[in-house]
């Protein structure tokens, strides 16, 4: 009996802490750290790739990004919590472009973990998000950075040799868009 409970007791608690993201361990690279390389498909979508300051067709990587810092949601279709935090990011998103010192310095792009192409542009139309989405079907990119949970938010700086030094590495919401645009600016060096 004694056995059974104490098996029970821990696997409680291993699911506890597995699932509670304060007492879960990220393997997400985390800030002052570099963040591993991937590529995205270049936008077919012209106005994504004026935006992102791209050309032509393949592939690319952040650092290719014509800013001076990038933000990165990893976000799931099927996230509640995405769904939930998905008009502040569009609110988010208006605030950079109406800031003249935010705007062409500032990129937010949004990696749909597990999410095909069709599943990314059903979040996309839902959510009227005009930032570029990407799909990420084979969790790839989601395994390079450390299996998160969802929504998760990077942002990185492009340094010497093109790395992108992680300036912000969170799980969750963004609960106050003008403290953390705030701390974009000043790890980003923006005036």
């Amino acid at each position: 009996m004694k056995k059974a409970i104490g098996i029970s007791l821990f696997l409680a608690v291993t699911f506890f802490a597995l699932e509670c993201p304060l007492l879960a361990k990220s393997l997400a690279p985390q800030e002052n750290s570099i963040l591993p390389d991937f590529q995205l498909p270049i936008p077919t979508n012209k106005a994504h790739r004026q935006y992102l300051g791209l050309h032509g067709k393949g592939l690319f990587q952040i650092q290719q990004i014509k800013a001076k810092a990038v933000i990165i949601e990893i976000f799931s279709m099927y996230c509640p919590y995405c769904q939930r935090e998905a008009p502040n990011i569009n609110r988010l998103y208006q605030r950079m472009e109406s800031d003249p010192g935010l705007k062409g310095n500032v990129k937010i792009i949004g990696v749909g973990a597990g999410n095909s192409p069709f599943e990314v542009s059903i979040f996309k139309k839902k959510y009227q998000v005009v930032f570029p989405l990407f799909p990420d079907n084979d969790f790839a990119i989601h395994k390079r950075l450390g299996e998160t949970r969802t929504p998760y938010f990077f942002a990185v700086t492009t340094g010497p040799g093109g790395a992108q030094k992680v300036i912000y590495s969170k799980l969750g919401g963004i609960k106050d868009l003008d403290s953390f645009l705030q701390a974009i600016r000043r790890r980003a060096g923006i005036k």
